[in-house]
């Protein structure tokens, strides 16, 4: 059972947001706040959060602002921004404050519980218009990389074929499925790709992957 708190200042799209939920057993709502500030009192008391759909802008503390203070006092409890907002820096933002996962409001049921799933095991989840939009902002910010790898970065066949279809948005699960191997083989093979490119994040690994020529 997945333990999740939602955070939005909107009274009807909270409710948007349980009604899309309320079909999947295996998760649980323990927290319902309608301000950064609300989440962080709530954690104070209750902290047993696995994961936080959190809004951006709210009164009191915005989503961003929350987001990096529950970041850098739980860092284990993984946090989705769920919002209408996809310009850049907003998004931008976002990331830099730690959240693990971008969509937009508009996304379907079975997206958001696959993205809750994917997050929680250590996935970085955006919805296709967000995830252009992050790559394109960091790539800005990176400086220039040698357009060959080091030997530091030499991928495997198989981490190339896993890289390839991160570049694509794939989740964890969908790769697996893919290249016919365990998700947990997956998340290896994720891992040792993200220590070769010297990544924290999947926009930064892509960005690095491409100014490489690993893809």
């Amino acid at each position: 059972m997945i333990r999740l708190a939602l955070v939005e200042d909107n009274i009807p799209a909270m409710q948007a947001l349980k009604d899309k939920l309320e079909p999947f057993e295996d998760l649980t709502i323990v927290h319902t706040a309608y301000s950064g500030k609300e989440i962080v009192d709530q954690l104070m008391e209750d902290d047993s959060v696995d994961l936080i759909l959190m809004d951006i802008e709210m009164p009191e503390l915005d989503g961003i602002t929350a987001t990096q203070l529950i970041k850098e006092k739980y860092p284990t409890i993984k946090i989705v921004i769920i919002t209408i907002f996809d310009n850049d820096e907003s998004i931008f933002n976002a990331i830099k404050a730690g959240a693990d996962s971008y969509i937009l409001k508009e996304t379907k049921p079975e997206k958001i519980h696959e993205t809750i799933h994917d997050s929680i095991q250590g996935g970085a989840v955006m919805s296709p218009s967000i995830a252009l939009k992050a790559l394109q902002a960091l790539k800005k910010s990176i400086p220039p990389h040698p357009t060959h790898p080091s030997d530091q970065s030499e991928l495997s066949p198989r981490e190339h074929e896993v890289l390839e279809c991160l570049s694509m948005g794939l989740t964890n699960k969908r790769i697996a499925e893919k290249l016919f191997i365990s998700p947990f083989t997956i998340k290896r093979h994720i891992e040792n790709i993200y220590r070769k490119l010297q990544a924290q994040t999947r926009i930064e690994l892509i960005a690095k992957a491409k100014q490489q020529g690993l893809i």
